[in-house]
């Protein structure tokens, strides 16, 4: 009895711990990103830098969203034209990938794979900058690191986003589109009509709206672990691995609470 006692107090204990500590993060991160907020508000704005960053993590982003979204929208058609052939409608598996791909999974595996390449760059990156001095040079050289290396990376995420989803969704398409063609039966002229029939303005502008959150959270979260890294070589692995894991667990939270409110918005 007594050892049930302190197994259960054992893990209160613990789980206290791990609320206080989780408290503890958000608010670090917290301050972290209105430091940055506050650090935009005053030029210089590096604009430059920003161009920089956009290039880079758009170049090496590019081909892993493509890749991602063209399988996804395969396999999308290939689950959901079973399931439609059993009602008959077997032609509105073009309008099912459509509307999936715009609303949904399209912003979902940009973010994702912006979070695994370019998050995962910006970790390592800020992580090693840190371990050798670089970024306490920058301050001792008068330039404002926080300006420089953060607020620039994460605009650069914030914008570069919404274009990396609109190519997700488009190629998404005509992968659902090959599927229809090859199993569904489908000529390329039904498959573009049933798809432009009921997607509307409405149902893109949310999903890429929602993808300027997400560069938000990838380029705070990414360089906040970046920025903190401690520990040496063993720090920036660890910075870079967290920094991924977190940005993605928080763009999947982040997009319950996003598509409720854009569905009450735009409907």
């Amino acid at each position: 009895m007594q050892t049930h006692k302190h197994k259960h107090v054992g893990f209160m204990t613990l789980a206290g711990h791990q609320v206080v500590a989780f408290l503890d993060y958000m608010g670090d991160l917290t301050l972290f990103f209105v430091r940055a907020c506050r650090s935009l508000v005053f030029p210089p704005w590096f604009v430059r830098e920003t161009i920089a960053q956009m290039y880079h993590l758009g170049v090496k982003s590019l081909g892993l969203v493509l890749v991602a979204a063209f399988a996804l929208g395969m396999v999308l058609a290939m689950q959901g034209l079973k399931v439609l052939t059993w009602f008959g409608a077997g032609n509105y598996i073009a309008t099912l990938v459509a509307m999936s791909m715009v609303r949904e999974l399209g912003p979902i595996i940009s973010g994702i794979m912006l979070a695994a390449r370019g998050g995962a760059g910006m970790g390592a990156e800020l992580g090693s900058m840190r371990v050798t001095s670089q970024i306490d040079a920058l301050t001792v050289s008068a330039v404002n690191p926080i300006k420089y290396l953060v607020v620039t990376r994460i605009l650069a995420c914030i914008l570069i986003l919404p274009l990396l989803t609109v190519f997700a969704n488009i190629i998404g398409i005509l992968g659902g589109m090959v599927i229809g063609m090859t199993q569904g039966g489908m000529s390329a002229t039904s498959y573009y009509y049933l798809t432009l029939k009921y997607l509307e303005l409405k149902d893109v502008l949310p999903g890429v709206a929602k993808t300027m959150v997400f560069g938000l959270i990838i380029g705070t979260v990414s360089c906040y672990h970046g920025f903190t890294t401690e520990q040496g070589t063993f720090g920036v692995g660890q910075s870079t691995k967290t920094a991924v894991v977190v940005s993605v667990l928080f763009i999947l939270i982040s997009d319950v609470f996003l598509t409720k409110f854009t569905l009450l918005i735009w409907g």
